[in-house]
């Protein structure tokens, strides 16, 4: 899953191609409210080997065209489009960019498939545009494109409080999961304005983490509005070997951890038929990492 950078002496191309990867929510707190509306959370972000694939080539005219559209995203709000003309207009590059992009990871399911690409975007170009860019500085940049944009440029998995900009690293055992993909769109809007969430979980010190300690304050409130939801959940938690099943972000993903691959892959082909997933392994680092300087 390394970033891949080529360069045609023939024609003065220079191409990347880099993987955008998806993140799990191993729990998710609510803790308070903001003034401004935001809410305060505890999370700890699990990176995971499923991804998004991402090509950039170098363009000289500063034109950055995405290539790929997705149908019913207007390419100027496309997270891509954005974290590209963000970067370039704040960095001052001259250079622009072709962007084609592979979509594997489900919309709207919890796994920050769109801040991953964004985030990819952001490092891809520093390497592609030779800026030299820090890691903080990108941290600073990246809450502009979105809240979970963050902790994939930050590039490990980490322990996130505030609205899930403040990261401190974390070491989390070897893990392989179960993913299940409820065929339903989750507003997270609507259920961060829900009545029922609760707003009052009190705050946990990290570390020790355990995954007995969290839960996902957003789950009850998704369950009751998407039952697809709800069912999904359920038949991970009668699993045998799982060590812990829950739902990631706002949904409508939901996912059970196991120990090794075989234990989630023999799940996998347990899944009732009109269930899908797919089983990926938990990363230790974002396989860009080192595309900016500390």
């Amino acid at each position: 899953m390394n970033g891949i950078l080529s360069t045609t002496e023939a024609d003065s191309q220079v191409e990347l191609t880099c993987p955008a990867p998806a993140k799990l929510n191993l729990f998710l707190h609510v803790v308070g409210r903001r003034e401004d509306g935001y809410h305060l959370l505890q999370t700890v972000f699990r990176l995971v080997d499923f991804a998004d694939q991402l090509h950039f080539g170098l363009r000289a005219d500063g034109v950055i065209k995405l290539h790929t559209p997705t149908p019913g995203v207007p390419e100027e709000q496309d997270l891509c489009v954005r974290a590209a003309k963000l970067l370039q207009r704040e960095s001052g590059a001259l250079w622009g960019v072709d962007i084609f992009l592979e979509k594997r990871i489900p919309m709207g399911g919890g796994l920050g498939g769109g801040s991953s690409d964004a985030a990819t975007t952001l490092l891809a170009l520093n390497r592609l545009w030779k800026l030299g860019w820090r890691r903080n500085q990108f941290l600073k940049l990246a809450p502009e494109l979105g809240a979970d944009v963050p902790v994939f440029v930050f590039g490990e998995n980490a322990f996130a409080e505030g609205i899930g900009e403040k990261l401190l690293p974390i070491a989390l055992p070897p893990a392989w999961y179960l993913i299940l993909t409820p065929p339903v769109h989750v507003s997270t809007a609507q259920v961060f304005s829900s009545k029922e969430l609760t707003r009052n979980t009190i705050p946990i010190k990290i570390p020790p983490f355990s995954t007995e300690q969290g839960h996902n304050d957003l789950e009850p409130v998704v369950c009751a509005s998407y039952p697809e939801v709800a069912r999904h959940l359920e038949w991970l938690r009668q699993l045998e070997g799982a060590r812990m099943a829950a739902m990631t972000g706002s949904g409508a993903c939901v996912f059970a951890e196991f120990a090794t691959e075989f234990g989630a892959r023999t799940a996998l082909g347990k899944v009732p038929y009109g269930m899908k997933g797919f089983v990926a392994q938990g990363l230790d680092r974002h396989p860009l990492h080192d595309f900016a300087e500390q």
